[in-house]
């Protein structure tokens, strides 16, 4: 296997990972706007409180972050 064949597939890698990156962010995004209008909907059925303290949490995503790093190779 030469340098470019190696090169290349790291090229390709990288490019995919960047792409579930960002289908992971799009779709972290679309579960946070659907949370929100459900708890819209709990806050009329609920009283607040119990909204704001036992289930919203509850929902909530972990506050992992995903940042795409740009790395210079040298060879």
């Amino acid at each position: 296997m030469n340098d470019d064949d190696e090169g290349g597939k790291a090229r390709a890698i990288r490019t995919w990972i960047r792409s579930v990156i960002g289908k992971i962010i799009h779709y972290k995004a679309e579960h946070q706007r659907i949370v929100g209008e459900a708890a819209t909907y709990l806050q009329l059925a609920l009283p607040n409180d119990i909204v704001m303290k036992n289930v919203l949490p509850f929902l909530e995503l972990p506050s992992y972050t995903f940042e795409v790093e740009l790395e210079e190779e040298d060879d």
